[in-house]
This record gives structure tokens, C-alpha cells and sequence, in this order.
């Protein structure tokens, strides 16, 4: 017996053949056709089908116990669900995450994958939608205009919490470099230029600190997109659904997510609003640009080696360069910066998906998923490098950080409580045009014993404040 390779779908520009193994129905397949953007699927963001899914279960069981959609039904979509949920049928969702339609391919995408599996599941053939129908079943009481959001609100959140753990891998390492290097003098720049002794280890805590109040931002943000407008359906009205459905379906997707989400207060304008995402958007642009400068910095501390700061070592991890021998490039900060310039731009093109939605519906949200969710992912797997591929490895060259604020001229600065601001400015002006170091010079001037210079230039000493007797 010979099996067809296809099955034949209706909708209402008519009939095609969908592949018969297909859990995807006529709907994906026409935006498989129409939306040829990026060939990037939605299956490469786990945690939007995911969403989708807890959504559509929700929506099941909020429907069963409201009386609209019989047990036997109900249970095999919940089923359905579940098995989307472990990831069990991801290479069905291959719709471009480019589209139009304001979401409603990846609505009916995942109306018809669950469909077509709940219908297996009753010992029913795929695309026997006389039986369980993915939108008169699966997409009861909804609209992509309310389940498109909420499951993008609940992915943002997941995703959020991983770039949060990913950020505290690096804090953490920071933090114990900052121990590390806590007894290594250097000298601190202002505008790339000599200011005043400090530690590696007071500049490397600086970075675990930056990082640590980026977390908090992330988790505010958060916050916001906890506010869902499931059982709003088209325009926030709630038309098409069961009085209490909003109420109930919400209890529902609280229990599967296990997050903290709440039917937001006037569903018309959570409908049209994507002001959550906007906010996100730009903590996470706040991130980037943080971690951004934090690998700027690294670049320059370890310049050189010769003819550059060469205060750190980075770890060597590739040959640098196809024409100079012995070349190391700091690879892994540079890859971080260009996720930070991708960052940036992916809030821009937020930004402007925002502001073009009109009247009661953003049709831009697509665009507001993909770049989010490449913002997201991104940073998460450059903190990740950055700690494991450069940060973890660094080590300090502690004779030239200490050579270099013997040196420097900014050491005055530290010295002008002791030897007096006349004395500091003369040794200052003849450092600067003899190119001698300041601690020779001091010392040949008998302006401090060598004694007193080696307690003055204690780390402790040097980069914290000290009472000092009054000035006569």
C-alpha cells in the first residue's frame, strides 16, 4: 500500500497540500512562502514556543472549567502542550521570525502543531480538523492579539532570569580578582592621562559593582512585563470570550509558569501598548553599553605588551594575526563590544517598532521578539565567554603597575599632604622635564626618608582617605 506525502488543508484563499508529516497546517505554509526575510525560524527562541505553549494550556484548562470545551478535547490539547513545552516538536515551528500579520503566523503555527498532535493523541489522523479544530479548539477564547504578547512577556521573562545567572558568573569572577589583585599599586587615569594611585583590585570590584546594579535594573524591568493582557482578544475588549475567562485563564498560566503574572488593569490599552518591551529594551542597552566600556578597559590594560599599558595579561587563546609573528589580539573583549553595538542597535529598531504601531494594535511586534530575543541571548552567552574566556585567566604584571607609579607624575598628588603643595608642584615641574621619576627625585632632595616613602606608598596608604595633621 502506498501512502500519500501529502494531505490537503482549506482556508479561505482555498485548498493546497501540506506535507503529510507535517504537524503545521495551510496557515504556516503560506507564511513559510510569504515570509522568506531572514531564514532564521521562530524554533531558534525555545522560550517563545515554550511560552506559546503554556499559553494555549492555559487557555485549554481555563476553557474546560468554564464549561466552553468538552474534557475529551480539552485534555489532549493540554497534552499537546506539554509535550511543545519539553521541546518534543520544535522543527515544526518554521515560520521566519520576520513577519507580518502583527504575530498571527506564529499564533496559528502553534494552533495547528498542537492541533494536529492532539488529534494523534485521539487515535486521529493529522488534519482531521472536523474532529479538533486549531482555531475553533485550540484558539478558543483568543486572538493572536492577546496570546502573541502574553507569550512574548513570559519567554522576555524566562530569557531575562538566564542573562541574569550568566551576568553573575562574571560578577562573581570579578569579585575574586578584586581580592586578587588587591595588594597591586597602580596608577588611575582620568581623560587617559596620570591622576592618583589606586589598586587593580579597586578598579577590577569597580566592574562587579556595574555589573551587579545592572542585575537589579534587569530584575525591575522584569516586573513590568509580568503585566499580561490574556482575555483582552482582538482589541482588549474581550469579545468572543466567557466573562471570567481573563481571570481564570491568568490563575491557569500563573500555576504552569510558576511567574508572577497579572491581568493587566485596562486590556484596550495593554492591547496596544509595548511600552514594557521599550523599557526592557533599553536596561538592556544600559547592560551593554556597561559591559561595553568594562571590555574597552581591558583592551587598554593590556596593551602592549612592549609599547602599550601592559598593566594585565589577558589570556592568550588564538594566534592573532596572519602576517606578524607572535601577535596576540584581545578576541574575546572585542567580540563582547560588537554584542554591545548589536544591543544598541536592536533597541533602535525596538524603539521605532514601538512608536509605528496605530490606534488599537501594534503590528511591529515581531520585529520587537527577534530583536529582543537576540539582545537577550546574545549578552547571555558574551558574559559567559567573558568570564570564561578572558576575565577567569587574567593575571597582573605587578612590577610595571609599580614602576609605573614610582614614575608618574601624578604621585605628587599623594605626596603633597606630606612634603607640602610648593615642594610637590617644584618636584612635579622638574619630573615632567627631566623625565626622572618622582620618588628618585623626592628622595634626593631629602623631602622624605626612604622609610617614610615606602609607609606613604603602601597600597593602603595611598588609595584610601587619611586624617592628616591641620595645615599651619
Amino acid at each position: 500500500m502506498q501512502f500519500s506525502q501529502t494531505r490537503s488543508e482549506h482556508d479561505l484563499l482555498g485548498d493546497r497540500d501540506v506535507p503529510a508529516d507535517a504537524y503545521y497546517g495551510i496557515h504556516t505554509l503560506r507564511a513559510i512562502e510569504n515570509f522568506r526575510i531572514t531564514g532564521i525560524p521562530i524554533s531558534t527562541y525555545p522560550s517563545l514556543i515554550q511560552a506559546l505553549a503554556a499559553v494555549k494550556e492555559a487557555a485549554a484548562l481555563a476553557n474546560m472549567e468554564l464549561g466552553l470545551l468538552d474534557a475529551v478535547r480539552g485534555e489532549a490539547i493540554v497534552a499537546a502542550c506539554r509535550e511543545v513545552r519539553q521541546g518534543l516538536l520544535n522543527e515544526h515551528f518554521p515560520i521566519d521570525v520576520i513577519q507580518g500579520g502583527a504575530g498571527t503566523s506564529t499564533n496559528m503555527n502553534a494552533n495547528e502543531v498542537i492541533a494536529n498532535r492532539a488529534l494523534e493523541l485521539l487515535g486521529h489522523g493529522r488534519g482531521d480538523y472536523t474532529r479538533l479544530h486549531p482555531n475553533e479548539h485550540v484558539n478558543m477564547s483568543q486572538s493572536t492579539n492577546d496570546v502573541y504578547p502574553t507569550a512574548l512577556k513570559i519567554a522576555s521573562y524566562s530569557s531575562i532570569l538566564d542573562l541574569i545567572d550568566a551576568m553573575d558568573v562574571l560578577r562573581n569572577t570579578f569579585e575574586r580578582k578584586a581580592v586578587e589583585f588587591a595588594d597591586v599599586l597602580k596608577m588611575g587615569r582620568t581623560q587617559l592621562q596620570d591622576a592618583v594611585p589606586m589598586t587593580l583590585g579597586q578598579e577590577f570590584r569597580t566592574y562587579a559593582v556595574m555589573i551587579e546594579e545592572d542585575q537589579n535594573r534587569l530584575r525591575e524591568a522584569g516586573r513590568l512585563v509580568n503585566e499580561i493582557n490574556l482575555g483582552g482578544t482582538a482589541i482588549g475588549t474581550g469579545i468572543a470570550s466567557h466573562p471570567d475567562y481573563a481571570v481564570v485563564v491568568c490563575r491557569h498560566l500563573k500555576a504552569i509558569t510558576g511567574l508572577p503574572l497579572e491581568t493587566a488593569a485596562d486590556l484596550v490599552e495593554a492591547t496596544q501598548d509595548c511600552g514594557a518591551f521599550v523599557h526592557l529594551s533599553g536596561v538592556l542597552k544600559r547592560v551593554a553599553v556597561k559591559i561595553s566600556k568594562v571590555c574597552n578597559d581591558l583592551r587598554l590594560l593590556s596593551s602592549g605588551p612592549r609599547a602599550g599599558f601592559n598593566e594585565i595579561n589577558l589570556p592568550p587563546v588564538q594566534a592573532g594575526s596572519s602576517i606578524m609573528p607572535g601577535k596576540i589580539n584581545p578576541v574575546i573583549p572585542e567580540v563582547v563590544n560588537q554584542v554591545a553595538f548589536e544591543v544598541i542597535g536592536n533597541d533602535v529598531a525596538i524603539t521605532f517598532a514601538a512608536e509605528g504601531g496605530q490606534l488599537q494594535l501594534n503590528a511591529f511586534e515581531p520585529l520587537i521578539a527577534h530583536s529582543l530575543f537576540k539582545s537577550i541571548t546574545h549578552l547571555t552567552q558574551a558574559f559567559l565567554t567573558l568570564e570564561n574566556r578572558c576575565v577567569t585567566h587574567i593575571t597582573a604584571n605587578r612590577d610595571r603597575t609599580r614602576a609605573d607609579v614610582e614614575n608618574s607624575i601624578g604621585l605628587v598628588t599623594a605626596l603633597n599632604p606630606y612634603i607640602g603643595y610648593a615642594a610637590a608642584t617644584a618636584v612635579a615641574v622638574e619630573a615632567h622635564s627631566t623625565g626622572r621619576g618622582v620618588v628618585e627625585l623626592v628622595l634626593e632632595k631629602g623631602l622624605l626618608s626612604r622609610e617614610k616613602l615606602a609607609e606613604i606608598l603602601n597600597p593602603e596608604m595611598l588609595t584610601r582617605p587619611q586624617a592628616f595633621a591641620a595645615a599651619s
